[in-house]
């Protein structure tokens, strides 16, 4: 009998758990370093955002009023305080845009400025949490509890009691450039990650942007081949070109029109591979 209730009691639990998760949810996992974070000027054109393309906060942040944890409508900045746009809002935008009005997108961002890739590298992560000693990194740091890596799968596993993670959006390098295990760096981020959440590869592709390139005298360009490398090592990756992405004066950062236009491109990708487009 008591095996019985325990059975009935499991089963329920179950139930209500499945009930709970909604998979017109979809949602976003978003790392890297600042254009990943937002380094572009949010223009009044940015602040207009469907209801349906939601964040989760993944810094408290007391100038919009965000707590960690929960939702919001996905007005940027997406990742912490006092940045600005980023590939993540225009990538939401463009999906909601062109999925039914019955499916909802979340996204998760957490990326810092300057970091190695290997800050999210949940092994290792210490030995890179002084990349910059300057106390802009280092807040940076902090707002994500001195883990990274940690704060991204937490909001994640809590993410998933609601709704169903599509994929992962990686946009990183520049600090990396010229390191040619920086795809085995990225492969072993990703396989944690799916492990930790117990995801499967084939349902939550890799969608890596390049960073500036050569074209527009990109400081970095000369990541963008290593970068391309990344699906030979990740089956599940696909690469987003940044050729044709307008840019801020310091040949690093994308500006807002560069910003929307990678965007929409990391979009175009994903609602390929769903099959939309």
């Amino acid at each position: 009998m008591k095996t019985k209730i325990l059975l009935s009691l499991f089963v329920s639990f179950m139930s209500m758990s499945l009930f709970s998760q909604n998979p017109n949810f979809h949602i976003y996992l978003c790392f890297g370093q600042s254009n990943m974070e937002g380094s572009a000027e949010i223009e009044a054109c940015d602040l207009n955002v469907d209801g349906r393309f939601q964040v989760m906060a993944s810094a408290d942040c007391q100038q919009n009023g965000r707590q960690t944890g929960t939702w919001y409508a996905a007005i940027p900045p997406l990742s912490q305080c006092y940045v600005g746009l980023s590939p993540a809002d225009y990538f939401g935008r463009t999906m909601v845009a062109n999925l039914p009005d019955s499916i909802t997108v979340g996204v998760i961002s957490v990326a810092i400025g300057g970091c190695d890739i290997r800050l999210f590298d949940k092994d290792i992560y210490k030995d890179y949490l002084n990349t910059y000693p300057e106390s802009w990194f280092q807040n940076k740091i902090k707002s994500y509890g001195g883990n990274p890596y940690e704060r991204l799968i937490s909001l994640a596993k809590k993410a998933q009691k609601e709704g169903v993670i599509k994929g992962i959006l990686l946009h990183q390098g520049e600090t990396n450039t010229g390191d040619e295990q920086w795809p085995q760096y990225v492969k072993k981020i990703y396989e944690n990650i799916l492990s930790d959440l117990s995801l499967e590869p084939e349902s939550v592709p890799l969608l890596a942007g390049e960073v500036v390139g050569d074209e527009q005298k990109g400081l970095c360009a000369a990541m963008n081949p290593i970068i391309n490398q990344l699906p030979q090592v990740i089956p599940t990756a696909h690469v987003i070109e940044s050729s044709g992405c307008p840019v801020r004066d310091d040949h690093i950062h994308f500006n807002s029109e560069g910003v929307r236009k990678l965007g929409r491109r990391y979009a175009f990708t994903m609602l390929s591979l769903l099959g939309i487009l």
